[in-house]
């Protein structure tokens, strides 16, 4: 297999090659690391930008810190990643794109997927005029016991 990239493509990046494919996303060099790091053993991730930027330079990828906030933008325009905001200040990306509730880990930070079986959201007030609701994001903030 050919791409544009000047790196040897793994089974990491041939997942990331696909994956971007199937968001019609060029698989630039910096896409396909991205990508790799994201997709590339086949499991879900939340990651901040900060976080896969440190994973990139864990990997030896030459990647700016801009370029990854770009790219996530990317993604999740295309449609490959959901952006997960959970206060004004924190978003973590999704790659599970299906409507999920998360738990947010107030002591570590972390973002983890919550079960959803029995989970209903009813009594949403109607969208105002001219709208219509995209989608609804549940976060469940998690703290020890005191």
């Amino acid at each position: 297999m050919t791409t544009d990239c000047s790196t040897k493509v793994t089974p990491a990046r041939e997942r990331g090659i696909a994956w971007l494919a199937g968001g019609g996303l060029r698989p630039t060099r910096q896409r396909v690391a991205l990508a790799a790091l994201l997709v590339g053993d086949g499991q879900n991730r939340h990651v901040t930008a900060e976080s896969l930027f440190a994973a990139s330079r864990q990997a030896g990828e030459r990647v700016s810190l801009a370029t990854v906030y770009n790219t996530l933008r990317a993604f999740c325009d295309a449609g490959l990643m959901q952006e997960v905001v959970v206060d004004g200040t924190r978003s973590y990306f999704d790659t599970r794109i299906d409507e999920h509730p998360h738990y947010f880990w107030e002591e570590t930070g972390a973002l983890t997927d919550a079960p959803s079986d029995g989970m209903e959201i009813r009594g949403l007030p109607d969208a105002p005029a001219g709208t219509e609701i995209a989608r609804v994001d549940v976060v469940i903030r998690l703290r020890p016991r005191a």
